[in-house]
């Protein structure tokens, strides 16, 4: 469904899993979630390419946000201060590995290719033809965006 609406010049689509946010249970449940998305994912990337589409369509994979490294029960808490995504097509390059976290998973590490939320978000906002900055407006006194007042363009994982 979402390689038709492409097709057809859609220009947001999102795709959800459920039964992604799992605090318990994890290793029986996680298992079953990720079955359920792979495959479809990769089919997905797999004929935008196939069609030419993948050049003009971003594809990101993503939780909610990062979990934490330690347990919580039989599964793991949400967590904001490191995350995984993939993304694919639109501008991005491919096979590059961007950014990385200290030894437990906690938090990222500042060596040039972190990566904030803010980051994230400037990135996507670039890779489809918007300056972040631009959004900017004030209220009561103080400048916000959908970036906040931060966010860098991750130029490394830009074609």
């Amino acid at each position: 469904m979402a390689r038709r609406l492409a097709e057809r010049g859609v220009p947001f689509i999102q795709l959800y899993h459920r039964a992604w946010d799992h605090h318990n249970d994890i290793e029986r449940d996680m298992p079953v979630s990720a079955q359920d998305v792979d495959r479809a994912s990769a089919a997905l990337v797999h004929d935008l390419k196939q069609r030419g589409l993948l050049d003009d369509t971003l594809v990101l994979w993503g939780g909610e946000f990062g979990r934490t490294p330690m347990g919580q029960g039989s599964g793991r808490d949400h967590h904001i201060l490191a995350f995984s995504v993939w993304m694919a097509g639109g501008g991005v390059k491919g096979g590059v590995t961007w950014g990385s976290t200290d030894e437990l998973g906690y938090r990222y590490v500042e060596d040039g290719q972190q990566m904030h939320v803010h980051d994230l978000h400037a990135t996507l906002l670039y890779l489809c033809g918007i300056d972040h900055t631009r959004l900017t407006y004030r209220t009561q006194g103080r400048d916000f965006r959908l970036t906040d007042v931060a966010g860098t363009v991750a130029k490394g994982i830009v074609v």
